[in-house]
């Protein structure tokens, strides 16, 4: 397993290779009746998208961008193919991410349920009980919520960051354990495409 896959698939799902820092107890942000109503919209609006292609751009810690085209597919199915000359994908389906180095040939593969980004693929998705949200904010026509899950916040955030008219997923930024975020922004939105079960196949390692 090398250097270069592990560090962007960090970023990119908020998974650290560093020691867990000491687990504190998720802090609920304080909201109006307003907000609570946003907060059932963003997850009625969530639970409702079932598959998904756009483009992507990925916007690193380090402030380097990339783009590729991604698949949603929930629950628990995603797939982002990045451009050329970049030779990397990752594949998300049986509970796992599997994140491939197409030019060496080496596969990196992680537990979905040890990372923000697992989140957003989760079946019957709630945000309450395991799920805390931990920031809300509505202005200038984008609704953003934070969300950690309950029992271990220190592991890493994802804020979903929505259009409010239609109520539409527009980005995510993916916070990992040492603070560093990770953007996705999404373009060319198609909803409900035809998805090949092909693109869902998990990468396996190069003899």
């Amino acid at each position: 397993m090398t250097l270069r896959p592990v560090c962007l698939l960090a970023g990119l799902i908020g998974f650290s290779l560093a020691p867990m820092p000491v687990m504190a107890q998720a802090r609920p942000v304080a909201m109006r009746p307003a907000d609570a109503g946003w907060i059932a919209r963003v997850q009625d609006a969530l639970n409702n998208i079932h598959a998904i292609k756009a483009r992507f751009q990925q916007i690193a810690p380090d402030g380097g961008r990339s783009t590729g085209t991604a698949w949603l597919d929930r629950p628990g199915r995603m797939r982002f193919d990045y451009d050329k000359p970049s030779p990397l994908l990752l594949v998300a389906n049986q509970g796992q991410i599997v994140y491939q180095d197409r030019e060496l040939g080496q596969v990196t593969t992680l537990p979905l349920d040890r990372t923000p980004l697992g989140l957003l693929l989760r079946p019957d998705l709630r945000l309450s009980g395991d799920v805390t949200v931990t920031g809300f904010q509505h202005d200038r026509g984008l609704v953003q919520v934070t969300l950690v899950r309950t029992a271990s916040p220190a592991e890493g955030s994802l804020t979903l960051i929505f259009a409010d008219s239609p109520l539409t997923l527009r980005s995510w930024v993916v916070k990992d354990a040492q603070r560093r975020e990770t953007q996705i922004d999404l373009f060319d939105v198609s909803p409900d495409p035809a998805l090949a079960e092909t693109l869902f196949t998990l990468p396996k390692e190069q003899d």
